[in-house]
């Protein structure tokens, strides 16, 4: 065991994981990666280097973001590779950057993107309750991923541009989709929901998927926690989102894996053969945890869970070498759809990987969420 490994510091590794992303740019700042298509991981990784360059006081992190997000804004406000009518609510995540954009320049071209994806928002198709659709291309369905991609940015628009009905709008998606996929039993929530009962990874009872995926429940914790920074406080569902919160954390902290502080790609089914402990979910458990109790939705009493888990990563996942960062045991990808049924079997066949930035970006946002709570 190395010495790093036997004296974990909780501090200091922000910066260390956004040079290791800066390193591998040319010297213009620029990387391959998010230049590939407008989509949601790049996005994730631009919005945790911006949130980086103020944090830290880095202006090249943040210029790291601008400079790519400017590879798709054209000077009338159009997005590049983004069509409105795929209504794919992945496709609004990398918007997410925009209001950064906006605030620092009050260009009308980030104002009219940023309307272009509202407008998606407002037009999107929904079930009989009105939740969004995840994709046009998946009818009646509500994953929890789409929470995380799209509530956030209509959270913030409504508090940017003061369209405090959309924010009644955000409240009702993520109540929702809670009241939709909570599993009575355990408080966890179930990765996907089909309201037509179509799908063949859907019970023909209920419409939910099969388990409890990691992931999944990760995005919809980073989505509470980042919605709930653009509520009014005297906003009537405001308390009811702080509360669904905080009770789904008490249903994470009970399948926490007490040895490492990680948690298992399926979340409630750690000694089963073939689970894992795996990246992402452990680390949006603890962005969500960190945040929330820097922002007082959680109660105290989450603070050992919350460094117990970021010990862990660091101390399991994570290594450093001359290159830099490293992080590993990604679940590279994983749906819902008629090749993907979302069995435990499915869950634990997806590619593990190493330096993925599904992975990276959400690191960063953990790490500077850990070191600005212990500040």
């Amino acid at each position: 065991m190395t010495e790093q490994q036997q004296q974990v510091n909780m501090t200091g590794w922000a910066g260390k994981i956004a040079d290791t992303i800066m390193s591998q740019c040319d010297s213009d700042g620029y990387h391959d990666y998010p230049m590939e298509r407008w989509a949601y991981v790049p996005g994730m990784l631009l919005m945790a280097m911006a949130r980086a360059g103020i944090q830290l006081n880095e202006k090249r992190y943040y210029h790291f973001m601008q400079l790519h997000m400017d590879h798709y804004i054209e000077a009338d406000g159009t997005i590049r590779s983004y069509t409105l009518e795929e209504y794919n609510l992945d496709q609004i995540n990398q918007g997410k950057n925009l209001f950064f954009q906006y605030e620092n320049t009050v260009e009308k071209r980030y104002s009219k993107a940023a309307d272009t994806l509202a407008a998606q928002l407002i037009s999107q198709p929904r079930t009989s309750e009105g939740g969004f659709w995840h994709k046009k291309v998946y009818p009646f369905q509500m994953w929890l991923d789409g929470l995380y991609m799209a509530s956030p940015f209509l959270a913030e628009y409504a508090k940017v541009f003061d369209r405090p009905e959309l924010l009644s709008e955000v409240a009702h998606q993520l109540l929702l989709v809670e009241r939709r996929t909570r599993d009575k039993r355990t408080g966890l929530l179930y990765h996907g929901w089909d309201e037509s009962g179509e799908q063949e990874w859907a019970d023909s009872l209920t419409g939910l998927s099969s388990h409890f995926w990691s992931r999944a429940m990760g995005w919809y914790a980073m989505a509470l926690v980042d919605c709930l920074e653009h509520f009014p406080v005297d906003h009537p569902k405001r308390g009811t989102i702080i509360g669904i919160f905080q009770r789904m954390c008490h249903a994470l902290v009970d399948v926490q894996d007490q040895g490492s502080g990680l948690w298992y790609q399926v979340l409630d089914q750690g000694k089963r053969k073939g689970n894992y402990l795996e990246a992402t979910g452990s680390i949006m458990f603890v962005y969500a945890m960190a945040k929330g109790l820097r922002l007082r939705y959680l109660e105290p009493g989450f603070r050992n869970a919350m460094l117990q888990g970021y010990e862990g990563i660091i101390r399991h996942l994570v290594t450093e070498d001359s290159q830099g960062v490293h992080l590993h045991q990604i679940c590279h990808g994983a749906g819902l759809s008629k090749d993907r049924n979302g069995s435990f079997d499915y869950y634990i066949s997806e590619a593990v990987v190493s330096d993925h930035y599904m992975g990276i970006g959400p690191l960063l946002l953990a790490s500077l969420e850990v070191e600005r709570y212990l500040e």
